[in-house]
């Protein structure tokens, strides 16, 4: 039997690493958390508030034969090593793990693994320690905010609004979307004009009147300058500059999460469940291996290991010239720069080489990584940059071009980058005589308000404003869209009424806890903990002396909603019908009740959808014992296809699974397959 015992989170790492240790070591998964906070206790928060805030933690439902299967394999070994994923919440996991399993400090190391190669595995298990107390200490005060804040307030928009939830960085989330959706309804079009002078090789616009800044607000203004103008133009200045473009630091995990919903079309929920798959592990001809490294960092810096093969494998294919010898990363305020950026796990596997062992969405995201990671530690590229000004009774018009002379790093990176050239023709000859266009015309314009979030946008605004952590981001973009607080128009953030009427209340009755400011101190204290710079248990107390007369206040404050009108009579008292919830969804009944406790019966309808996929039949509309809404096979119990979301009666090219309407995104019910 093996002397060893390796805990790790997810089943398929635990393939992947058992692999790699041989006959001494064996690995089992927790399958992510084995423990959680109660939900008994005041409030239900499973918090003893009273008692500095002492946790109550319970197994998570379905995991008790796991943690006794998971004692078993303790007991039975001499050496534990806790091998949870390299972050905090995977700091927790293994400090639970420790705790419910009953190791003693003497019996267990702390392991991690920034990516999944042999070599990295087996190097990680000569740089073993502890298990970090403040780490521990910062996600579990985090837990209890969230915890504390999420159910108080959850209960407060269910019993007073139409709201179904409510949290501490997800409501700040919200704010900025009906935010900026109150600015888009606030703004007033300004008109301008633009004068365009046209050539026969290309286009200079005005831009300054006696070498100064000119607008042009209306057609009467836009006319009196045309007047004043003829059809030749002298050559006020050439000027040629040659400039370095840069390229982009490797990612972390905010910016692949924009840029994988910008180019790629992925929701940052997906764009993490495939990088997750990317790093645990992906089984090539001869080696189950990691492709890429830890994907939750938001540390732009690269091993020296990585940066030395890099620049051998560039220097190798593109030449010398190509290495970007001067790039040096350097860590930023409120990085933790625990581990590096994503990146391959070995420039030698090159997209081409593994792209027959991965599915296309993995692919896709695995080419994006590999070629952002290779293009940072490449040479700029340099474009020749020339502005030529004209200049026409003292009214100046300016025309720029760009030529690449050399490609440097959009040699790799071409296909991520807008880089096209646009060409001057020479106009040196002009210098003297001057040149003269073939039209010069105008064009009205209003200003734009500012645009709607896209997940992209509103990813990077909670980067900068520093509210929430990059590994959180698909989490609670997806808690507002399950809500339906937000709905997607264009592949833009809409917030909908209720979202609204949430983001309205919440704002009533804590906007002093419920905005970007707050939130983003609270990040920087919980930081501070897992630095040893923050007491936990202080900042819980002073979090919670501001926040509980605030709800207090407001569940005996808050205007309750009342009921949804139906437009219909009750037949019975004549008086309105209204929309109700109840435990097993809405219903229709009576507005005066208890008097009146008229229900209406609901007029049962199949309703069919299209055919199914595995069996020939009909998807129909169907209801859960719950009362929500789901589709399924007309065959069922012998066919069992189902799904929650709208089939559009389509199939995946990808599995021939249903294709399903998610909130405006159409995607398969069963792979990643997310349709264009």
């Amino acid at each position: 039997m093996a002397k060893n015992l390796v805990i790790v989170e997810s089943p398929s790492k635990s393939r992947t690493i058992e692999k790699y240790l041989g006959k001494d070591f064996k690995v089992v998964s927790s399958k992510g958390h084995i423990r959680d906070l109660a939900t008994t206790g005041k409030y239900g928060l499973g918090v003893d508030i009273e008692n500095n805030f002492k946790p109550n933690y319970v197994a998570v439902d379905g995991k008790k034969k796991l943690i006794d299967d998971l004692k078993k394999e303790v007991k039975s070994h001499e050496k534990i090593y806790l091998a949870t994923d390299p972050d905090r919440e995977g700091e927790a996991i293994s400090w639970h793990l420790k705790d419910t399993l009953g190791i003693k400090d003497n019996d267990y190391e702390r392991v991690l693994f920034h990516e999944i190669t042999k070599d990295k595995v087996i190097d990680a298990f000569n740089h073993t320690r502890k298990i970090d107390d403040d780490l521990v200490h910062s996600q579990e005060a985090r837990r209890i905010l969230d915890r504390i804040i999420g159910f108080r307030l959850s209960k407060l928009m269910q019993s007073k609004t139409g709201g179904k939830s409510a949290g501490r960085v997800q409501s700040v989330a919200l704010k900025l979307i009906v935010d900026r959706e109150r600015e888009i309804e606030s703004f007033v079009p300004e008109e301008y004009w633009t004068i365009t002078a046209i050539f026969d090789e290309f286009e200079a616009k005005l831009f300054n009147y006696d070498h100064k800044d000119i607008e042009v607000h209306s057609e009467s203004e836009a006319d009196e300058i045309l007047s004043k103008l003829d059809k030749h133009f002298l050559i006020d200045s050439i000027e040629t500059k040659q400039k370095g473009k840069k390229a982009r630091p490797p990612y972390i995990t905010s910016t692949l999460q924009q840029d994988a919903v910008n180019k790629l079309n992925f929701p940052s929920k997906k764009t993490m469940s495939l990088a997750q798959k990317l790093y645990e592990g992906v089984d090539l001809e001869n080696e189950t291996v990691g492709l890429i490294t830890y994907m939750r960092t938001d540390s732009v810096r690269l091993s020296d290991e990585f940066v030395g093969s890099g620049y051998h494998y560039i220097e190798e294919n593109y030449g010398k010239e190509y290495i970007g010898y001067a790039k040096v990363s350097k860590k930023t305020e409120n990085v933790q720069d625990a581990h590096e950026a994503i990146r391959p796990t070995s420039i030698l596997r090159t997209p081409e080489k593994v792209k027959k062992y991965l599915s296309s969405d993995e692919y896709k995201l695995y080419a994006m990584i590999y070629y952002r990671a290779l293009a940072s530690i490449m040479a700029d590229a340099k474009v020749n940059a020339t502005t030529v000004i004209l200049d026409n009774n003292n009214y100046q018009f300016k025309a720029t071009g760009q030529v690449l002379i050399f490609d440097g790093y959009l040699k790799v990176y071409k296909e991520y980058e807008n880089s096209e050239d646009k060409i001057l023709p020479a106009l040196e000859k002009y210098r003297e005589g001057g040149i003269d266009s073939n039209e010069i015309t105008k064009e009205q314009h209003f200003t734009q308000p500012p645009s709607r979030y896209t997940e992209a946008k509103l990813i990077k605004e909670m980067e900068e404003l520093g509210i929430g952590r990059p590994s959180t981001y698909a989490k609670i973009i997806d808690t507002i869209k399950e809500r339906d607080y937000v709905t997607l128009e264009d592949k833009k953030f809409k917030p909908t009424v209720i979202g609204i009427e949430t983001t309205d209340k919440l704002q009533e009755f804590f906007s002093d806890i419920i905005n970007v400011e707050y939130t983003a101190k609270m990040e920087k204290d919980l930081d501070d903990i897992s630095d040893a710079n923050q007491d936990e248990i202080e900042l819980l107390r002073k979090f919670y002396d501001d926040f509980d007369p605030l709800i207090q206040k407001a569940f005996k404050e808050m205007e309750k909603k009342g009921p949804e009108e139906t437009g219909e009579i009750c037949p019975e008292c004549g008086s309105n019908l209204v929309v109700r919830k109840g435990k097993y969804g809405e219903f229709v009944a009576c507005s005066n009740y208890p008097t009146c406790k008229y229900i209406k019966k609901e007029q049962k309808e199949t309703k069919e959808i299209c055919k199914c996929p595995k069996c020939g039949g009909t998807i129909i509309e169907r209801v859960s014992k719950k009362g929500k809404v789901f589709y399924g096979c007309n065959n069922y119990p012998k066919c069992k296809v189902a799904t929650w979301d709208l089939p559009t009666g389509e199939l995946c090219p990808e599995c021939k699974s249903l294709l399903v309407d998610n909130k405006g995104t159409i995607k398969c019910s069963n792979c990643d397959y997310v349709k264009e």
